[in-house]
């Protein structure tokens, strides 16, 4: 079921402002859409996947619910927890939301699925979570299994959706099922396109839950957005993607994970720089250190090199390989370099860019491998747009 109408728009007072384009478009959020999801939650008792990027113009979802008298039941919370701070890859435990008293299930601990206890007394699920638009990128997991959960409960799912700020294009190798974990769980490219709506369409109508369970699904759209409209986040998605740049480079930057190249964890600019302990990969240098959001970064207390990317704010950040291909020359250490192989092909989705890089091919012929199948996703995609 698809939600449609038009709107104003809320301009945010927060961290990074909507673009000027989106702005002037009248860009409204699923959330900010209030008129539309009342109706389908009223006299119901709810659930919420959410966390800190769940806001309602200044407010927080759950406080807008709460001020309109709703029943919000239990929160469920992704990985960096409720408030958004925890480091990539923590423990996130149960709690309860000191202000509102509610209690708080992990999606990020014990279980990343919804247990049938943990939905029991919930009529519907309501997921709210912003995107980076990333396969390896683990909202999208997390509401892939919420959907599943509910579908296995035969209870409802409406998804609130936000803008993709990596959506104007698709592209890298698409994901190889053998290879399926939490950080890519479904046959997309790196950069797949789609705003999680579209994507919560495309799990369901492809078959892609358990046992090819569907699920009763409701997006509540976005008014007047496009693919191609520039937008920035109000907010920080998570910890280490601090602004606009940081989320543009991610999709190439990520890789460097299956390494020991420090990609900015552990300094004021994660995710826009590279660096090693070794003068040869470049004259920018920078030290990690442990702090908020990135305890225990990769080269803690070293001086690294390499390159700052920030002064490439203003340009149209891609994916690319070039500078894995970089590192990987200067470094000379050849099968050594990528010392996390199982992770580095989790996150490629598959074992066939490690070979290729370490066979010596550079990145047009490493990228003439995918085409066929980023091909085949593009029409693939086609079929669950919302928007233009």
């Amino acid at each position: 079921m698809r939600l449609r109408m038009r709107w104003l728009m809320f301009v945010f007072p927060l961290f990074l402002c909507c673009s000027p384009l989106a702005s002037e478009a009248g860009l409204r959020l699923g959330a900010e859409r209030t008129e539309l999801w009342k109706p389908l939650l009223e006299g119901k008792r709810i659930g919420l996947l959410v966390n800190h990027s769940s806001m309602v113009g200044p407010n927080h979802l759950l406080d807008t619910m709460l001020t309109l008298g709703l029943d919000v039941q239990r929160i469920f919370v992704p990985e960096h927890g409720f408030r958004g701070d925890a480091d990539a890859g923590a423990h996130i435990a149960d709690g309860r939301d000191q202000r509102s008293g509610l209690p708080i299930v992990s999606l990020y601990g014990a279980s990343k699925k919804p247990s049938p206890q943990q939905l029991e007394g919930l009529d519907v699920l309501v997921f709210d979570l912003q995107d980076v638009g990333v396969r390896f990128y683990t909202y999208a997991s997390s509401m892939h299994y919420l959907m599943e959960a509910c579908a296995e409960e035969d209870l409802p799912v409406v998804v609130f959706d936000r803008p993709n700020p990596n959506g104007d294009y698709i592209d890298g190798p698409v994901l190889d099922l053998a290879f399926r974990s939490f950080v890519g769980m479904h046959p997309l490219p790196v950069v797949h396109g789609l705003t999680l709506g579209e994507l919560a369409e495309m799990i369901n109508g492809e078959g892609w839950l358990k046992d090819g369970v569907v699920c009763d699904l409701t997006v509540v759209e976005m008014a007047n957005y496009r693919h191609d409209s520039p937008y920035q986040l109000p907010l920080p998605p998570s910890p280490n993607l601090p602004n606009a740049l940081s989320i543009r480079l991610y999709p190439s930057l990520c890789l460097f994970e299956g390494t020991e190249v420090s990609i900015g964890r552990g300094t004021p600019f994660p995710f826009q720089v590279a660096g090693y302990p070794d003068p040869s990969f470049g004259s920018f240098t920078f030290t990690p250190q442990s702090s908020a959001g990135a305890s225990e970064p990769l080269q803690e207390g070293q001086l690294c090199y390499g390159i700052d990317l920030r002064g490439e704010e203003g340009l149209d950040h891609r994916f690319t390989l070039k500078y894995l291909l970089t590192f990987y020359e200067k470094s000379g250490r050849k099968a050594d370099f990528i010392s996390r192989r199982r992770f580095f092909n989790l996150l490629a989705g598959s074992d066939r860019l490690l070979q290729q890089i370490e066979s010596g091919m550079g990145e047009a012929e490493i990228r003439a491998s995918w085409e066929d199948e980023l091909a085949a996703y593009s029409r693939l995609r086609a079929r669950y747009l919302l928007y233009p």
